[in-house]
């Protein structure tokens, strides 16, 4: 098993950070793209090569990210109709995400087999993630995953401030 940890800076309007493994290492680097279209977010690892990459849809009447992982793409989050709460649906091949992920307290599992957990981390700046890798080949979908269900949240609370305004 191996544990690494998500930390954004808060305030950061760059979209870069970074993921560490136990002993604060570097592991992966993330850089989103500001003011871009389509909003993307690519995940690299330590020699620059991108292993991931979230994107958002553009025009379309949801909200909608792709996922790829190695240049295929692994799964989709979906905003679906609704009229009162949020709802989100991710779908990929063979992945089911078990829990809370809106609260990023969930499992992921692989044809029923958990090869992976999340948990927020509290009483931090920022968002802080702590990610269990069980099944060592799941860990660029693990890290892309939870990349993408954050890109998905702040942008539903971007959208929920401008509605507000």
């Amino acid at each position: 098993m191996r544990e690494l940890y998500i930390k954004q800076k808060v305030f950061s309007l760059s979209g870069k950070f970074t993921v560490k493994d136990e002993e604060g290492d570097d592991v992966y680097y993330v850089e989103g793209s500001f003011m871009q279209i389509p909003k993307t977010f690519s995940i690299m690892n330590p020699t620059r090569s991108e292993v991931a990459l979230i994107t958002k849809k553009t025009f379309s009447f949801l909200p909608k990210f792709f996922v790829e992982v190695d240049g295929r793409e692994v799964l989709t989050i979906k905003k679906e109709f609704s009229f009162f709460k949020a709802r989100y649906t991710i779908d990929a091949a063979g992945i089911e995400v078990h829990g809370n992920w809106w609260d990023m307290e969930f499992q992921v599992l692989q044809h029923g087999e958990v090869v992976g957990k999340v948990n927020k981390e509290w009483f931090t700046w920022g968002d802080s993630y702590k990610v269990q890798i069980l099944k060592e080949d799941m860990e660029s979908i693990m890290i892309a995953l939870v990349v993408a269900i954050d890109c998905v949240k702040s942008d539903e609370s971007a959208a929920s401030a401008g509605a507000a305004t």
